[in-house]
């Protein structure tokens, strides 16, 4: 496993501190942003390997991020994980229709984040 530069958004403070120690101690390099106006910028300035993003998010949404980050020309190859509490079928298709990679369910599934950060190494 090789280590990446994962950028981790979401508005809730404790969410992010959850997901930062769980990549950081499998060796990640993380970065925050608090929202998707944030995620955006940092995404072009900072240039991560990869965005573990909340969909609800004051300022621009998870969706909304998602779609601007993948049609940037400067960021449209970082792949971008949604994690939402919402458990809906047309949650997930809207996610991938803005680019998104991947789709994972709140409560986090720690094993299955680990898995498909993997895999998109």
């Amino acid at each position: 496993m090789a280590s990446q530069k994962i950028l981790v958004v979401d508005d809730s403070l404790v969410q992010r501190l959850i997901v930062s120690e769980l990549l950081t101690r499998h060796g990640h390099r993380v970065i925050l942003a608090t929202d998707g106006k944030e995620a955006v910028e940092m995404a072009r300035s900072e240039q991560p390997d990869l965005i573990v993003m909340d969909v609800i998010m004051p300022n621009l949404n998870g969706f909304q991020a998602t779609r601007a980050i993948t049609n940037d020309e400067s960021t449209w190859h970082i792949p971008v994980i949604l994690l939402t509490s919402k458990d809906m079928d047309s949650d997930r298709v809207w996610a991938l229709r803005q680019g998104a990679t991947a789709f994972l369910n709140k409560p986090l599934d720690h094993a299955a984040l680990l898995e498909l950060v993997d895999t998109l190494e």
